[in-house]
């Protein structure tokens, strides 16, 4: 089924973006087992693998359009330390929920409720469990101190 040009080019950045939080949640993932963090690693082991999982549904997308998906990937920021990865994570969270709900308007301008869809379970995701999981992480940390946190998480 061809596809509106201007929704396969906005689904092949959000691509890119879903590999870069791939890739930044694999990155920080295996610095929390390095470290001894068993409980954060095993979960942000977790977002890694439901963010390749958001890009796969993205790139099967962008075929049945008939496009060719892009696999350029944005920047990853890598973080130096618990609090540096977890606040890193959580930028990258609210960029794609701001390019997740951009891109849900464009495809109802352009009549494609598919794409809408899977960008609206995305966002959900986004929302629902990754951001709020960050966001509460984040609290603790300024509730029970870093040394409490970080003992916690082994």
């Amino acid at each position: 089924m061809r596809g509106n040009p201007e929704v396969i080019n906005y689904l092949n950045m959000l691509i890119g973006g879903e590999l870069a939080a791939r890739d930044q949640y694999l990155i920080h993932s295996r610095m929390y087992e390095d470290w001894g963090l068993s409980k954060i690693y095993e979960r942000i082991d977790h977002e890694m693998q439901e963010e390749a999982q958001h890009a796969d549904a993205l790139i099967r997308r962008v075929l049945f359009l008939e496009g060719t998906p892009n696999m350029q990937r944005e920047d990853v920021d890598v973080g130096t330390d618990v609090i540096s990865c977890l606040k890193a994570d959580l930028k990258l969270e609210y960029h794609v929920r701001e390019k997740l709900a951009q891109g849900v308007k464009l495809c109802e301008e352009h009549g494609d409720y598919i794409s809408r869809d899977i960008l609206r379970q995305q966002m959900a995701d986004t929302e629902e469990d990754h951001t709020y999981w960050l966001e509460k992480q984040i609290r603790l940390i300024e509730l029970i101190g870093l040394q409490n946190y970080i003992q916690s998480q082994m």
